[in-house]
């Protein structure tokens, strides 16, 4: 081991992992160009790039998933040939994916130990499996449920369990693929300690994010990749989030948000009593009233698992409404399907956009037009127009920079970010009158997040009403005119966003009361 030259980390002599002059190619398009970069243990060394940028490409190579066009890649300083993810971690390999690579029907234990089974005479022996993780949870400090199956817990709990089962294999290079993107604040802290924790141990941590202050507080070393290649590898202390930001995007970013001053419509949405219950029929949201006008963004901020996603499932018609009222526009929407809901002026941006957003096998034509097919022009007298949804495409890929090879292409080749920005772009160019967001720059570059939210500021001014739902508090803060928390399915608070802190909100999310003030429930 040695020190780096921050003098502060230790890092073995040889690389983790060498690369040189890695190609990945589509066909004729490069999603990799000549990428030559070293990885050493002890240290945590980020990844940071525009969305498409090639960042998952290149880690999914690493982890076996993909297979170079050409270049050498070297594990602790031998060449390797990776056909699997099982050739990735027998070589000390693991990686923590952006979209779970878990079972639903299964056990967290089982999703755990999935491929690794432990066996006695030749029998699963899930005592001493159970063992093992169980060690492995009190060494980092997670909380999960091993007997729980993945289908009935959160995202950010499926996001431990994907951490776990790296940890489990003992990988030597542990890839992280935007972790964060699904944790509240506390739970982002609690995993940059692991990645201390990780680093110190003489691992190699690989991050991949987009969150400029989460790179300035765990990573030692960034790269920067813009458009499938190496612009620079920089120590990461000596930059600001604003250098980080403009090598990523090639262009200053504006951090700040002109906001209009509130102008108050008409209410488009209304919330009454509202009780909503799980397939267990646990009610997940208990006797919730909300009131949203025109001109307003409301942000529902709460610790993830706090009934968010229910009580947006029934606002949008994906999950029935056991009590209460839902009135949308002057409609009473309680008991309406989805594509009800969609044609009275509702636009949906879900938690998970390849469940619920997105049709992954159709064409980004096709998923583009998911909300409107039915309707002109992209289809008249029942017949599709299809040069209009070519046309409609085009335009929405570029406004809201879509990055594809082709639009023919399927929504489950883009990454991440773009498979976001797809989603968007359909909903916002809908012009709806009510706007529900659940988590929507959830993988997007600063770039992109830059964009987005003017766009939520410019539905806000020009009369739309916003509820907005995310993990991110800063970005509740900045975007949204009142607040309300949300704890255990009830709604907690109702309060104007100046008049509470980030720390009074992070509270109220854990179920305190805040000295001095009462909570309003129903604020209209």
């Amino acid at each position: 081991m040695k020190f780096d030259m921050r003098g502060e980390i230790a890092m073995t002599e040889t690389p983790a992992i060498e690369i040189h002059h890695l190609v990945k190619a589509f066909g004729t398009f490069k999603a990799n160009d000549d990428i030559s970069i070293n990885f050493y243990g002890g240290q945590v060394h980020a990844l940071l790039g525009e969305n498409g940028a090639g960042k998952s490409t290149l880690m999914n190579m690493l982890s076996g998933i993909l297979r170079p066009t050409s270049g050498q890649i070297k594990i602790k300083g031998q060449e390797v040939e990776l056909h699997s993810a099982k050739d990735a971690s027998a070589l000390g390999v693991g990686m923590v994916h952006q979209h779970f690579m878990l079972v639903n029907a299964f056990t967290v234990l089982e999703n755990i130990i999935l491929g690794s089974e432990p066996t006695n005479a030749g029998r699963l022996n899930f005592k001493k499996a159970r063992a093992k993780v169980e060690e492995i949870l009190s060494k980092y400090d997670l909380d999960v449920d091993l007997d729980a199956r993945i289908e009935d817990i959160s995202v950010g709990m499926q996001q431990r369990v994907e951490i776990v089962k790296v940890l489990y294999r003992e990988a030597d290079v542990v890839i992280f693929d935007e972790p964060t993107a699904v944790l509240t604040p506390q739970e982002i802290d609690d995993l940059l300690e692991i990645m201390r924790k990780l680093a110190a141990e003489g691992k190699a941590v690989l991050l991949i994010t987009h969150k400029l202050e989460e790179i300035r507080a765990v990573a030692d070393i960034t790269t920067i990749i813009r458009r499938g290649k190496v612009i620079d590898t920089v120590k990461t202390h000596e930059c600001s989030a604003e250098d980080l930001a403009t090598m990523m995007v090639g262009r200053p970013v504006d951090f700040d948000l002109n906001k209009s001053e509130l102008q108050l419509g008409k209410p488009v949405l209304t919330i009454e009593h509202l009780d909503v219950l799980d397939r267990n029929k646990v009610k997940r949201v208990h006797d919730f009233n909300l009131t949203i006008h025109a001109g307003e963004i409301v942000g529902l901020a709460g610790i993830d698992g706090n009934g968010q996603s229910e009580l947006v499932k029934a606002l949008t018609g994906l999950m029935p409404v056991h009590n209460g009222k839902i009135t949308i526009s002057g409609k009473d929407t309680t008991h309406a399907t989805p594509r009800q809901i969609v044609r009275d002026g509702v636009g949906h941006i879900p938690e998970d956009r390849q469940r619920f957003g997105l049709i992954l096998p159709m064409t980004v034509i096709d998923n583009m037009g998911l909300m409107t097919y039915t309707e002109e022009p992209l289809a008249k007298h029942g017949i599709r127009n299809e040069k209009a949804g070519v046309e409609m495409t085009k335009k929405l890929t570029e406004k809201f920079d879509v990055r594809t090879s082709s639009i023919f292409n399927t929504a489950g080749s883009l990454s991440g970010g773009n498979q976001q920005k797809l989603i968007i772009a359909r909903e916002m160019s809908r012009d709806p009158e009510l706007m529900i967001m659940m988590n929507p720059t959830r993988g997007l570059d600063v770039g992109a997040i830059e964009f987005i939210h003017q766009q939520i500021l410019n539905a806000r001014e020009t009369g739309h009403a916003v509820l907005l739902i995310s993990y991110e508090l800063d970005e509740i803060k900045q975007l949204a005119d009142r607040i309300a928390v949300i704890h255990a399915g009830h709604l907690v608070a109702t309060e104007d966003a100046s008049d509470l802190t980030t720390s009074e909100i992070g509270l109220l999310m854990a179920g305190d009361k805040l000295k001095g003030k009462e909570t309003v429930t129903n604020a209209d």
